[in-house]
This record gives C-alpha cells, sequence and structure tokens, in this order.
C-alpha cells in the first residue's frame, strides 16, 4: 500500500513538473508578442487623444513613485499614473502631455485611459485601454455620449452629477453606473492634477465657468 502511494505521488510529481514547464514554455513564448500588442494598442490610443503630436517623448524626471506621492497628497489614492511623455510637434515644440492612468475604483476592479492634456490645462480627449464593467451600465463609459464630454473643457477639476451639466466641469454620470462614472471622472481629474504639478501655463489654465 505505501509503495503505491509513492508510485502515485512519483506520477503526480512528474505530471505537475511537466505541466509547469509546458506552462512555463507558452509563457515564454507569448510574453513578447503581448507586450508588443499592448504598446501598439498605448501608442494608438495616445495618437488618438493628442491627434496633432508627431512624437511622444520622454519627461525629464519622471518615475511612478513621486506620481503616486503627488496623487495621493492631492486626495488621488485610487489613481495611478503609470506612465508619462511630452507631446511635441514636428518642429519638436511642446504641445502638452499624454498619460496613462489606472483607477481602482472601477465597478468591475480597474480601468485604464489614456489622456491628452495640453500645454494650456485643455483636455484634448480621453480614450480606454481596459474597461470590464458591466454591459449596458458601465461599459457605455466608451461611448462618445460619455466620454468627449471632458473633450475641450479647460478647468481645474471634473465633477460628476445626476441631474444634468450645468457648469463648465460637470460631468453627465451614466445611468445606472454611477461608480464607474465617478471612477473615470477622478483619473481624469488625477491627470489634471500630475499635469498641473508638471508645469501647465496657469497663466491661461482654469478658464473654465466652474471658476
Amino acid at each position: 500500500m505505501n509503495k503505491q502511494m509513492v508510485k502515485d505521488s512519483l506520477v503526480l510529481f512528474v505530471i505537475t513538473l511537466v505541466a509547469g514547464l509546458l506552462l512555463g514554455g507558452v509563457y515564454a513564448i507569448t510574453k513578447q508578442p503581448i507586450a508588443e500588442a499592448q504598446e501598439t494598442k498605448k501608442q494608438e490610443a495616445y495618437q488618438m487623444v493628442f491627434a496633432d503630436a508627431a512624437e511622444f517623448q520622454d519627461v525629464e524626471n519622471w518615475n511612478i513613485e513621486d506620481a503616486v506621492i503627488v496623487l495621493q497628497q492631492a486626495g488621488y489614492e485610487k489613481d495611478i499614473i503609470n506612465e508619462v511623455k511630452l507631446a511635441v510637434d514636428a518642429s519638436q515644440k511642446p504641445l502638452g502631455y499624454v498619460m496613462t492612468i489606472t483607477s481602482t475604483e472601477a465597478y468591475g476592479g480597474e480601468l485604464q485611459i489614456a489622456l491628452g492634456i495640453r500645454k494650456d490645462g485643455t483636455i484634448n480627449q480621453i480614450s480606454f485601454l481596459s474597461l470590464s464593467e458591466t454591459k449596458g451600465l458601465g461599459m457605455e463609459a466608451k461611448k462618445p455620449a460619455f466620454y468627449e464630454q471632458f473633450s475641450g473643457k479647460q478647468v481645474s477639476e471634473f465633477s460628476c452629477t445626476k441631474t444634468g451639466t450645468v457648469l463648465e466641469n460637470e460631468i453627465d454620470a451614466l445611468s445606472g453606473a454611477t461608480i464607474t462614472s465617478n471612477a473615470v471622472t477622478n483619473a481624469v481629474n488625477a491627470g489634471i492634477c500630475y499635469a498641473q504639478n508638471l508645469g501647465l501655463e496657469e497663466n491661461e489654465q482654469g478658464g473654465g465657468s466652474d471658476e
């Protein structure tokens, strides 16, 4: 009986080992293509949110740890700036910033957006890199009727409303998806906050009717 148990244990060990090696091999093979596909998707999103940019350059002294501190001090503890690039035109003139921002307060756990913000603080556009919300509710955030509310606005901070927008900084929340609406809005606000930290043209920024 003991010999049989040892034999069965050895067989199970071998099966587990082979399965682990196979999974490791598959991961090694697919890791690079997946990373390349994600990078391509991100670059396409950057171009979408900053269409007149010719190039996206590294931001001097940028690091994610400093961004975390800046956002936490401003109260954005559930938002992470994953990446920041400087958008420049064909003559290398700085136009603004593009960012990848992750919110951890979405109904589905996390969502991630690309944000384009000009040097004067005007939001170009946002684009979703990931969104796993409820179909027909939170997933409606991917429709222009919602996300285009941010475009062309120059405010210091947005806020969600369920009673219709009146002020420039107000975003009409999705029906039945207030959590998603707030998560997206706060992610954009986190981007505005960090862009201000990087340096906006303060003499021109913030001309919205909410001030």
